[in-house]
Formats: C-alpha cells, sequence, structure tokens
C-alpha cells in the first residue's frame, strides 16, 4: 500500500488509560508505515504519553475545557482538524464529539473508521460472562478498515533508549499502585498495606505509586512504618513515573491506567480485579489472564467500567482476596 504523503488522523480524548492502550497500536501502524504521517489528537496531560514516538507521529494536546469547549469550540476544532488535511479519519472515541468529527469528513469524502465499543454487548459480559475483544486489537481493527495491515509488534517505550530516573532503584523491586478512579475496582487500602508489610518482611523494596493530594497522604504513612517501602506518588512527571515503573521487577496494579502504563514500560505486571474482569476487554498490553487475580465470583462482572460502589454492598471480590494470595502471586511470578 503506497501511502506516501498521505496523513492519518487519530482521535482519542479520554481517559488516561484508554489512551495508554491506543498507544501499542499506534506505535505499530507507525513502524510497518513509516511514509504515513500520523497525527493523534487527544488532551495535553494524556499527549505526554506518547513517549519516543516514532518520528512520523505528531501527537496535539487539544484543551476540551478551554479553547475548544462547547458548540463554538467543537467549530474550532473541526477547523484545526481540517487544517490537518487528513486522507484517512480513525476514531478511536466513538462518542458525540467524535461522531460530529466523523461526519464532517465523511461529507468532504474521507475514509474514515471508527471503533465498536460493543455497547450492545455490555449486557452478554455482565450477565453471562461472555468475554469482550481486548480494546488494543479493536484499535487494530479499525486501522485495518482503512486499509492498514497492521500487527501489534509494539514492546516498550524505552526500547530504544536509556530511561533515565532521578533516584536509585533496590531490587528486587516490587511497584504497587494500589488505587483506581472507583471504591469498586480498588482493593482496600487496610489489606493492600498487609500485603506491603509482607512483602517487605520478605526483603522485598516496596516502591508505592499514587497521585497526589489523599493518595500521598496515605503512602507516605505506608512508607513512614516501613524502611522497606517508599512513596513515589506525587513526586515525578507522569513520563518520568512511567520510567520508574520500567525499573520495578513487577507492578501490581488495580484495573486502572497504572497497569497500562506499566505495561507500556514493558514491565511484568499483576492485576488485581473487582467490580471489572480481565474479560470486560481492558487488560494491559502484554499481560496474560494468569498474571491476574480476579475471584470470578458469580455477580463479577458488574460494571464494563467501574462505580462508585458495589451494588450488593459486600464488595466480595476484593474482600475475599487476602493479602498472604497476593504476596504468593508476586512470588510465584518472580520466580522466587
Amino acid at each position: 500500500m503506497n501511502v506516501t504523503d498521505k496523513r492519518m488522523l487519530i482521535i482519542r480524548f479520554s481517559a488516561l488509560g484508554d489512551v495508554a492502550m491506543t498507544i501499542p497500536a499506534i506505535y505499530s501502524l507507525a513502524v510497518k508505515y513509516p511514509e504515513l504521517h500520523i497525527d493523534v489528537v487527544t488532551r495535553p496531560f494524556f499527549a505526554r504519553l506518547f513517549i519516543n514516538a516514532p518520528s512520523n507521529i505528531t501527537v496535539h494536546g487539544v484543551d476540551l475545557n478551554g479553547e475548544f469547549k462547547g458548540i463554538n469550540g467543537t467549530f474550532r476544532l473541526l477547523r484545526f482538524l481540517a487544517g490537518l488535511k487528513p486522507d484517512y479519519v480513525a476514531d478511536l472515541h466513538n462518542v458525540l464529539r467524535t461522531w460530529i468529527i466523523d461526519r464532517y469528513f465523511l461529507m468532504r469524502g474521507v475514509k474514515v473508521a471508527m471503533v465498536d465499543k460493543l455497547r450492545k454487548n455490555r449486557k452478554d459480559v455482565l450477565k453471562k460472562g461472555i468475554e469482550q475483544p481486548n480494546f488494543i486489537e479493536r484499535y487494530i481493527d479499525v486501522f485495518r478498515q482503512l486499509g492498514f495491515q497492521v500487527s501489534l509488534t509494539f514492546q516498550t517505550l524505552f526500547h530504544n533508549s536509556k530511561n533515565e530516573t532521578s533516584i536509585e532503584i533496590l531490587h528486587p523491586a516490587v511497584g504497587i499502585a494500589p488505587f483506581a478512579r472507583y471504591y469498586n475496582k480498588t482493593y482496600p487500602p487496610a489489606l493492600m498495606k498487609e500485603a506491603v508489610d509482607l512483602l517487605a518482611a520478605e526483603g522485598y523494596n516496596v516502591y508505592l505509586f499514587g497521585g497526589r493530594g489523599k493518595e500521598a497522604e496515605e503512602l507516605a504513612h505506608w512508607q513512614a512504618d516501613n524502611d522497606r517501602c517508599t512513596s513515589l506518588a506525587g513526586r515525578f512527571a507522569l513520563e518520568e513515573e512511567i520510567a520508574l515503573m520500567s525499573e520495578m521487577d513487577l507492578m501490581v496494579s488495580m484495573d486502572s491506567a497504572n497497569q497500562h502504563m506499566a505495561g507500556l514500560a514493558g514491565t511484568k505486571v499483576l492485576s488485581i480485579w473487582g467490580s471489572t474482569t480481565p474479560g470486560c476487554g481492558f487488560l494491559g498490553y502484554g499481560q496474560k489472564v494468569e498474571n491476574t487475580i480476579c475471584l470470578n465470583l458469580e455477580c463479577q462482572p458488574c460494571t464494563v467500567a467501574g462505580s462508585p460502589e458495589c451494588p450488593l454492598g459486600h464488595l466480595n471480590c476484593m474482600n475475599g482476596i487476602t493479602p498472604q494470595s497476593i504476596v504468593t502471586k508476586i512470588k510465584s511470578l518472580l520466580g522466587a
């Protein structure tokens, strides 16, 4: 396929983990078709995920809460995107705003393809436990619909460069990101702290990842209680945080953006699942179902993306996982 001087516009505005999941597909596309120029449009903060991007990728951070907010902002966004003069549009988001963008380019004869979120199949996931295709594969399918025969060849954001970090990591190093956006996707912090203390008692160096504010405050208390525990929460820019994940021997994460960032860093991940399950399609890149802890209760999954409470009020999907079982799984994955 000759795509010299051709341009593809790729759209994915949110959220952090979802944008991270586009990177293996986009980088694989860029490497397979180095003569194709790729414009990626996302939010400014998420644009920072595109570390060491192939030279034919340009990432545009657009502020949907500022210049491009509302109806007038949507018209400004359309004018900006039209100025990129795409020959192809890959809509990896599939929401109202991107439908407008898609229609705009379709009316101008541009070839457009949209990711299938399988919204009609969600009842099959929640009621019947039928597994859904991983979203990374769905993104690849969008490129194939546009005529680009792509396979996933991505390995790591740091494949061709040394990732510099400002602190020394002591090994064996286990990174733990104990929080998620939603309550029912978060392993109870008190139980996770028990797992951290058990790991430290067995000689592992534990590095805690989290956000600024309340998360950083709580993890600072965990660090104060254990001299083998170091909190990295709120201390580093996103780019260095991902570089630090690449230094871990293993990352432990919820079904959150952290599992995806660690996957981009090429690090093995143990992911812990509660209200959602790997079958919902959000397992991180390069991860295996065997590298997960999921009790697969009859009530799992109860949501595809997470929610602020357990609909049954007990959160057995998380409370039923013991701290010792997490430590045992970590040791198994590390070959200890």
